[in-house]
């Protein structure tokens, strides 16, 4: 297979997935779409020694989610003014339950969000989230655990404020 063959093969194989990874971790589509693309095309100017050295996928979200929180950094104090000017409106097609779950993410450190994505909406095993983020195993599981803690308490405030709006409207 043609390095090109291959790297479409693996875009086309991994994209759509990858985005909503970054999506979960900062809760803009659009900033994740962004993040996802400029990885893919560091990793094309790298095929050869990504390929070389085993599965580029780790490298690629790695970049993506390292390149969509830069961007979140930069952009958070942009955000907060348009917060104050109100709520966006609602993206057609997300469910309740999904508006909620990125509520609750976006309450999360990065750290412990970026945990929570790679493990539970990716499966990766504790040593490899490690790995991809340069924490310790022990550190992993702490995030996870505290984070776990605040999106118990946020998706259970949710679900109680749901709860008397339908008993009260």
């Amino acid at each position: 297979m043609s390095t090109d063959a291959e790297f479409d093969a693996f875009y086309t194989a991994t994209a759509k997935r990858l985005v909503a990874t970054v999506y979960a971790m900062t809760g803009d589509l659009a900033e994740a779409e962004d993040a996802v693309q400029e990885a893919y095309a560091r990793a094309w100017q790298r095929w050869s020694r990504l390929t070389r050295e085993g599965d580029p996928l780790p490298w690629v979200r790695t970049v993506a989610s390292r390149l969509a929180i830069s961007t979140w950094r930069r952009t958070r104090n942009r955000l907060r003014a348009q917060l104050r000017h109100g709520p966006a409106p609602d993206v057609p097609g997300l469910s309740e339950d999904r508006v909620a779950l990125v509520a609750a993410l976006r309450e999360l450190s990065p750290d412990q969000r970026r945990a929570v994505v790679l493990h539970h909406l990716l499966d990766l095993p504790v040593e490899e989230v490690a790995r991809e983020t340069g924490a310790s195993s022990g550190a992993v599981r702490t995030r996870l655990s505290r984070a776990r803690k605040l999106l118990g308490a946020q998706l259970t405030n949710i679900d109680t404020y749901d709860e008397g709006v339908v008993t009260n409207g």
